[in-house]
């Protein structure tokens, strides 16, 4: 209505005055409601054209959305694996920091698995003290089978030393009886000399690495009884938290609430995402000054710019499954989603996250028009097209007056 007022100013109005003035034709006689048409017919036709012309150049180089909100992003509350609550320590709606424990699950089993998982640790442990013991076993059979291997030895040199000078005291079978005893004794030597190394290997590798392998074991059990604990990733406000002692969390059927984030991107205090129309493409670019107004701070306009604009439209998705896709399925166009951020600091406070708003974008030609590229038309006509943004920027104005009563009185 407000661009048909415009333009009525400079079409139908000048053709009245035209009639009332030259053609001497008065309101009530030969103008009427009836012969309106006929006698305003150029005005009329003007001013239907200039209005069509007017809103279709406003909407595209100034587009316009009420699809815009400040969406936030939600963290389910879950356990890695589902049990029976034990302890709640907060409340629905308290604000908690990243770190904060929300509650506590029991398992009988789990502290049973730690109680073995530590008494094998023990065991590990009280073996060590018995492999030291066969060490020193080990060593004293080398010992001993050395001893015998050298008192041996030594009696077979001095017979064998006899029985070469001639001597028939020593026989030859006595001397080889000798050294028969003196391989025995080697072979008993070297026997005990394998058993000190595999005791050695024992306390050295074997019970090391089964020390190793149930400390990691008992970790293991420690950790899983932790994880029973389940803590606050990020600063965030719990919502439809209502855990009660006795109450079953499972985290595939079952999710213990809902943490929304208070600070950071994900809140939805730092930006707004709005969908426009795909026409508006190539109009709307980084940077892009913009306007919005919200239902939860009425009354006032905030100014934004865009920070990103989507490079793909959502409703063109595609993923493999078991049937073909129909484009018929997706007659609906998509929007282009973009990013506007608060153009001075704290813009956005106030603004509740997940509110309905109404997004303008305004088109900006000043440094392509002082660039020197452009012919005395075209800076004409980019001068028209940035001066119209005032239109779309007072109707925003009217609309943010419009919509409390809008929200109070007739939505019934």
């Amino acid at each position: 209505m407000f661009e048909v007022f415009l333009c009525s100013l400079i079409t139908i109005l000048p053709d009245y005055l035209f009639r009332k003035y030259r053609q001497g034709k008065t309101w009530g006689k030969e103008i009427t409601f009836f012969t309106m048409w006929y006698e305003l017919r150029w005005g009329i036709s003007a001013c239907v054209i200039l209005t069509i012309s007017l809103v279709t150049l406003i909407f595209y180089y100034h587009p316009s959305t009420s699809n815009a909100t400040p969406m936030f992003r939600t963290v389910s509350i879950m356990p890695e694996r589902g049990g029976r609550v034990q302890y709640v320590f907060v409340e629905n709606h308290q604000k908690v920091k990243a770190g904060t424990a929300l509650f506590s699950m029991y398992d009988e089993s789990q502290v049973a698995a730690i109680d073995k998982a530590d008494a094998k640790v023990k065991q590990v442990e009280a073996e060590f003290s018995t492999a030291n013991a066969q060490l020193v076993i080990a060593m004293s059979n080398v010992e001993q089978a050395n001893s015998s291997y050298m008192r041996a030895k030594n009696e077979y040199d001095r017979k064998k030393k006899l029985s070469l000078k001639g001597i028939n005291i020593i026989s030859a079978s006595e001397v080889q009886k000798m050294a028969d005893t003196v391989a025995i004794n080697k072979a008993g030597l070297s026997a005990a000399k394998a058993n000190q190394a595999s005791a050695q290997a024992v306390i050295d590798i074997v019970l090391p690495a089964k020390r190793a392998s149930a400390l990691k074991e008992l970790d293991s059990f420690i950790v899983d009884k932790a994880k029973r604990t389940v803590y606050a990733h990020i600063d965030g406000e719990l919502q439809q938290f209502a855990l009660q002692p006795g109450d079953f969390v499972n985290p595939m059927i079952r999710a213990a609430g809902i943490l929304v984030p208070t600070s950071g991107a994900a809140s939805g205090k730092e930006a707004v995402q709005a969908g426009f129309n795909q026409l508006s493409a190539n109009v709307i670019k980084v940077g892009t000054f913009a306007e919005i107004t919200c239902l939860s701070k009425p009354f006032i306009i905030i100014p934004m710019k865009v920070a990103s604009v989507q490079s793909v439209i959502a409703t063109g998705q595609i993923r493999a499954v078991e049937t073909l896709l129909d484009i018929q399925e997706r007659a609906r166009p998509g929007t282009l989603t973009v990013k506007l951020v608060p153009l001075y600091e704290g813009g956005l406070d106030g603004v509740i996250p997940g509110t309905k708003c109404i997004a303008n974008v305004y088109s900006y030609h000043h440094e392509l028009i002082n660039s020197g590229t452009l012919s005395t038309i075209e800076s004409v006509y980019f001068h028209m097209v940035d001066a119209v943004g005032v239109v779309h920027a007072m109707i925003l104005r009217i609309q943010a007056l419009l919509l409390p009563v809008k929200g109070l009185v007739f939505s019934g």
